[in-house]
């Protein structure tokens, strides 16, 4: 069955399907687990998130994958966007900004906005924006995949990203910009790996800050993973095996290609788009309270 038949690749049509599987159990399970973000992510209108446009990364992906709606400006056309705080930002990689929508970014944060920015847009948006809190360690990555831990297992943006059992991995795209913790009071580390910090020098997946009355996400390397390594029988089974392993739900149209699909690849999908679900749903939740 080729439910992506507009000339992707193999490895594409996977991904995509892994992605699809992995929102699918990402949403069920936060409807058991967290029913009022739950109804709060299925509130939302694609006025609530903007996505910058990226030619690297593609955040979007993700959201669609969820179901959830989101307005997409061009690169280069910022200014124009009329953000407001009650706004999600979501500026793809590699987020070339100019200095007046810098300007844009940072006035909207201080108001209450919320900024998710992936891989150079440390360097082009956050280092801009927000001086002093994280920086580019000037130590590039190759292209790896590397074994992730969750930090803070009680803050409502990790509730369900990963559980004791898991093992996911991260893919890091070469040339990714490892994140160096300039703030260390400020800045919380919400996932780090040990494999990156020993080879890259820092250890930060994803970082959050305050900043105003809003606040910063960042995250090393590309959300919309581009591939896993299968490093053990457990991520070799099947995506079936992962639903029954969470008590997930797939929905029917994919069902059948669940015994194609590795769990690894399912896990890696399944713990970025919970963590995306969770942001989106905790901003809306948040607004609709004020």
């Amino acid at each position: 069955m080729n439910l992506f038949p507009s000339g992707s690749t193999k490895d594409e049509d996977v991904r995509q399907v892994a992605y699809k599987m992995g929102a699918d159990i990402a949403r069920s399970r936060m409807a058991t687990e967290m029913p009022l973000a739950a109804e709060a992510l299925a509130a939302v209108e694609a006025a609530d998130i903007v996505v910058v446009e990226g030619c690297y990364d593609h955040v979007e992906q993700v959201l669609g994958a969820l179901d959830v709606p989101y307005t997409v400006v061009p690169q280069g056309h910022l200014a124009e966007a009329a953000l407001n705080p009650d706004q999600l930002l979501v500026v793809n990689c590699p987020g070339e900004m100019s200095e007046a929508e810098v300007v844009v970014v940072r006035d909207f944060v201080v108001a209450g906005g919320t900024l998710f920015t992936t891989d150079w847009a440390l360097g082009n948006v956050v280092e801009r924006a927000f001086p002093g809190h994280v920086a580019f360690n000037g130590k590039s990555t190759g292209d790896d995949v590397v074994r992730i831990d969750v930090l803070e297992t009680d803050s409502p943006y990790l509730q369900g990203v990963l559980d004791a059992d898991d093992d996911p991995q991260w893919w890091l795209e070469g040339s990714s910009h490892p994140i160096r913790v300039l703030d260390a009071e400020r800045v919380r580390v919400l996932i780090r790996s040990a494999e990156l910090g020993e080879k890259y020098g820092e250890a930060a997946v994803a970082v959050v800050f305050p900043y105003g009355k809003g606040e910063v996400f960042h995250m090393i390397s590309h959300y919309y993973l581009q591939r896993t390594e299968l490093r053990n029988e457990r991520h070799r089974r099947s995506a079936s095996s992962y639903a029954a392993e969470k008590g997930g739900a797939i929905r029917e149209d994919l069902w059948n290609l669940a015994e194609e699909v590795s769990l690894g690849d399912v896990e890696s999908a399944a713990t970025s788009s919970r963590m995306m679900a969770n942001i989106v749903a905790d901003k809306k939740l948040r607004a609709m309270e004020d």
